[in-house]
């Protein structure tokens, strides 16, 4: 079941796209469905998961240096390559200078990376971004835009921090107990992502039935070429499989969220939609390397 979640997804996607209005009314359940997982993926984890990653901070900053320079590279790369229009362009440009998403840690749980490493790696861009995104959006779009870091700050610590670390503290005092529940954990997590991947195709359906080919292009390439980088440059640099597997999935999964929000405040809802669409395909993308990569270990 969870080695096939990604035919679930595709199945669930294209219901959704059809049929929206069976999900759309799923739109309250997202939050809830990430809490549970991040609580999940807590349930796995115990306090010396994170005192071991913390002794290796050179991943974290290596992770962040190519997420903040690769990802906006590619997207004004791609932007160019493709004839995008301006506001398709800076839609792209949003979601390449933004952080990495809360969906990352998801995939990295079910991809069998290092859950706390990701989960670091996603606290430590979203406060990098507080200086980066702007900084990125002055370089690359001549215009200087602040993400609403209270509001990501408090979105991670509820969507994240707190369940993962109320889950690592149940393992940690109980890990015997939950020890049994173990092998179901994985299951209840792709379940709730394939759900929420559902949900999020039903509300933005009316954008993906307008987009072009030309605009689904450039977010895949985009999301796969900073999947490639994350992996390739750790590796290079002889860092272990699960490792390079967690910066894969950091680097490749933006915070298309952020940049949704970004685009509709600073420029239209036409900007916003190629962040609406990289929301879609990261999840379907991420479920897909992360079935290949437990068929790997398998």
């Amino acid at each position: 079941m969870v080695n096939l979640f990604p035919l679930w997804a595709a199945i669930l996607s294209c219901t959704a796209y059809f049929y929206p209005d069976l999900f759309i009314s799923g739109k309250q359940m997202i939050v809830p469905l990430l809490s549970l997982i991040m609580f999940t993926m807590g349930l796995t984890l115990t306090w010396r998961h994170f005192q071991d990653t913390l002794k290796y901070p050179g991943i974290i900053l290596l992770t962040m240096a190519i997420q903040f320079t690769v990802m906006p590279l590619l997207a004004w790369l791609l932007s160019g390559s493709f004839n995008l229009t301006n506001e398709q362009s800076a839609g792209m440009m949003l979601v390449g200078c933004s952080a990495g998403g809360t969906a990352s840690n998801v995939i990295c749980y079910l991809a069998r990376g290092n859950v706390a490493l990701s989960i670091l790696m996603t606290l430590s861009s979203t406060v990098a971004a507080i200086f980066m995104t702007p900084l990125l959006t002055l370089v690359f779009m001549d215009q200087s835009i602040s993400p609403p870091f209270p509001d990501l700050m408090k979105s991670l610590l509820e969507l994240v921090m707190i369940p993962v670390m109320l889950g690592t503290m149940l393992n940690t005092l109980f890990h015997k107990r939950i020890n049994t529940i173990h092998h179901f954990l994985p299951l209840m997590a792709s379940l709730a992502i394939v759900i929420i991947i559902a949900v999020i195709v039903s509300l933005n359906q009316p954008q993906i039935k307008n987009m072009g080919h030309t605009l689904l292009a450039a977010v895949a390439l985009h999301n796969i070429g900073g999947m490639l980088a994350g992996y390739a440059i750790p590796w290079l640099l002889r860092y272990d499989t699960q490792t390079c597997r967690t910066a894969s999935i950091e680097v490749g999964m933006q915070n298309s969220g952020l940049s949704v929000a970004l685009a509709v405040t600073y420029f239209s809802s036409a900007a916003a939609l190629p962040g609406a669409l990289f929301s879609i395909w990261h999840n379907l993308s991420g479920s897909l390397a992360a079935m290949i990569w437990r068929k790997y270990d398998a």
